[in-house]
């Protein structure tokens, strides 16, 4: 306990830089998915189906063009009705990625292998001055 109170100075630096050199590990963590260049590539190329899997709230304030609304917790329940082929490509898409994230594990459970998430959701999206459709 002595040397805590002692270099309390010396661990916060520690703690500091720990942190600041661990930050761009959870940054791409949370930014992990495939990117929106590479989301329109397989909407053109091989027919990719986009999930929004936001509320219905969020999902008519704007969202991917042509995208079809199943919110998260309603997934595992709909998707198979929604999408009947498994081997089409599935774009889940969220506001910032991390809901999408968890949407492939679901996705992939249920057979959709060539399911991904949008990294950066939403967000990645209007950042690459793609359209959005509102409604």
């Amino acid at each position: 306990m002595k040397f805590i109170l002692d270099n309390w100075m010396l661990i916060t630096v520690a703690v500091a830089s720990g942190s600041l050199l661990l930050w761009p590990v959870i940054q791409g963590a949370a930014t992990a998915g495939l990117d929106p260049t590479g989301a329109v590539m397989l909407i053109n190329r091989e027919k990719g189906v986009v999930i929004d899997v936001c509320e219905p709230a969020e999902f008519a304030a704007g969202h991917v063009g042509g995208a079809k609304n199943i919110p998260l917790n309603q997934l595992e329940a709909k998707l198979a009705g929604v999408v009947k082929n498994k081997a089409l490509p599935l774009i889940l898409v969220c506001q910032s990625g991390a809901r999408s994230g968890r949407a492939v594990a679901i996705a992939k459970k249920l057979g959709y292998e060539q399911a991904q998430s949008l990294g950066g959701g939403l967000s990645s999206w209007r950042a690459a001055n793609l359209p959005i459709e509102r409604g």
